[in-house]
């Protein structure tokens, strides 16, 4: 299975790019993995919604540059379907079975991500109805992504 993250941003904190150093480390003898960074928009304090609804096309404009045809893409997005661990793992396994062997998963900038994406997704997971610095997603989208890999395995990690 390959697995792409495509991300809006770059990571500018040190403990997080280990964090994901690590995961992506863990996960290379169960995947294969790429992290693609798209450019992020600046986004004015007290941007209008339209002005925001142009950073996002923006922005979804580099991403869809990555999508693959014939890829599940799975779209992160704060109002879409939460999964449990066991129903994340039990998905990637079940896709594979069906014989797709890309996942691509899509973490939009700090005002989300665009509607072209959200459409184009097949699945909108969130992970809390709470908001998350997208920066820390990577990581926690990372670690799910492994703890999920070792489920289907398994192996002693996931408790």
């Amino acid at each position: 299975m390959k697995i792409t993250i495509i991300t809006v941003g770059k990571i500018k904190e040190k403990y997080l790019k280990d964090a994901i150093s690590e995961y992506s480390k863990r996960l290379s003898r169960y995947c294969k993995m790429e992290i693609v960074e798209v450019a992020d928009e600046k986004t004015p304090d007290n941007a209008s919604e339209t002005m925001e609804k142009q950073i996002r096309k923006k922005e979804g404009e580099r991403i869809e540059k990555y999508i693959r045809e014939g890829a599940y893409v799975i779209a992160l997005a704060i109002d879409g379907k939460m999964l449990s661990s066991e129903e994340l793992s039990e998905k990637m396994d079940s896709l594979g079975v069906q014989g797709i062997s890309h996942i691509i998963f899509v973490i939009g900038g700090s005002i989300g991500l665009d509607e072209n994406i959200l459409k184009r997704a097949d699945l909108l997971l969130s992970f809390s109805k709470m908001t998350f610095p997208h920066q820390l997603m990577r990581v926690i989208l990372l670690e799910q992504i492994y703890r999920g890999y070792k489920i289907l395995s398994n192996e002693p990690y996931h408790k």
